[in-house]
C-alpha cells in the first residue's frame, strides 16, 4: 500500500461518522482510496468554482443511490468563497441514529469526504443579485441558522414545519436571503417558495416501506404529510434534483454543472 499523502492524513484526522446527510448511516471506516478520491473531487471542484467567477453556488453530492426514485443527487448546501480564498459550505447534517440535525460550515474536502455513492459534484451559479444576498446571509452565522429547526426527518413534508430536512433548510434559507424584511419564519419562507413556483418531488413510497422506515430509523417520519397524500403513497419532499430544476426555471440560477471523477 502506498503511503498516505499529507492531504489524506489531514482528511483522516478530520473524519467523523457522527453526522451525515444524503447518505446512509452505515458505520464503515474510510479507506485510503475513499479519502483520496473524495479529496480529489474536492480539489477539482474548487478549481472549477474558482474558474466560474462565482462567490456563491448551490452545491450537491451523490451520497446515496436514489435511482429507484428517479433522483441523481441526495444532498445540497450553499458553498461560498471566503475572503481568505478557500470555499466553505453551509449545510445541514443529521446526527446519525437520531431525529435531530445541526447546521455546519465545512470545507470542500469535508463535504466530499463522506462515503459517497458516486464521485460526482453538481452545482449551479445563482444570478448576481441572488449571490450577493446569499453571501451577506452566509457570512452572518446568526442569520444562517434563523430558520434552522432541529427536529429532522429525511422525508419531511415540503410544506410543513414539524420537521426539517437538509435540502429544505437550504431552500428556506434562500427565501430568507431574498426577502430579509418579509421572511422571518419557516411558514413565510415556504409561502415565498410557493409564490416562486417551487415544486417538491413526489416520491412513491408504499405503506410497508413507510412502516419499516419509521420503525427502524429515528430520522425518518411520515406523520407530517397530509393524510390524503400519505395514504395515496405520495410523499412530497425537497430534493436536490427538484431544487436545481426550479432554480433554473425561476431564473434564480443557471443550468447545473457536473463534475465527475473517471
Amino acid at each position: 500500500m502506498r503511503p498516505l499523502s499529507l492531504v489524506a492524513v489531514a482528511a483522516l484526522a478530520l473524519w467523523t461518522t457522527a453526522v451525515h446527510a444524503g447518505r446512509s448511516c452505515e458505520q464503515r471506516k474510510p479507506t485510503v482510496q475513499t479519502i483520496e478520491r473524495g479529496m480529489q473531487l474536492a480539489e477539482r471542484t474548487a478549481r472549477a468554482l474558482d474558474a466560474s467567477g462565482a462567490q456563491v453556488v448551490v452545491l450537491g453530492r451523490a451520497g446515496q443511490d436514489l435511482s429507484k426514485y428517479g433522483l441523481r443527487y441526495s444532498h445540497l448546501g450553499w458553498a461560498y468563497k471566503t475572503p481568505e480564498g478557500p470555499w466553505r459550505v453551509a449545510h445541514k447534517l443529521n446526527e446519525c441514529g437520531t431525529a435531530v440535525a445541526w447546521v455546519y460550515r465545512q470545507g470542500l474536502g469535508e463535504f466530499f469526504l463522506d462515503d459517497l455513492w458516486r464521485y460526482e459534484a453538481v452545482w449551479s451559479v445563482p444570478a448576481p443579485e441572488v449571490q450577493q444576498r446569499l453571501l451577506h446571509l452566509l457570512q452572518d452565522r446568526a442569520r444562517t441558522t434563523v430558520l434552522h429547526q432541529r427536529p429532522y426527518s429525511m422525508v419531511s413534508y415540503a410544506w410543513a414545519t414539524k420537521y426539517q430536512q437538509s435540502n429544505q433548510w437550504a431552500l428556506e434559507t434562500l427565501a430568507a436571503a431574498m426577502e430579509p424584511g418579509g421572511v422571518h419564519t419557516r411558514e413565510q419562507a415556504q409561502a415565498w417558495l410557493r409564490f416562486k413556483g417551487y415544486e417538491p418531488t413526489a416520491l412513491k413510497i408504499g405503506p410497508l416501506t413507510r412502516l419499516g422506515g419509521r420503525v427502524t430509523a429515528a430520522n425518518v417520519a411520515f406523520d407530517d404529510h397530509p393524510n390524503d397524500k400519505r395514504f395515496a403513497d405520495r410523499i412530497e419532499t425537497v430534493t436536490v434534483d427538484s431544487a436545481l430544476a426550479w432554480l433554473q426555471r425561476a431564473q434564480l440560477a443557471g443550468a447545473p454543472q457536473v463534475l465527475r471523477l473517471d
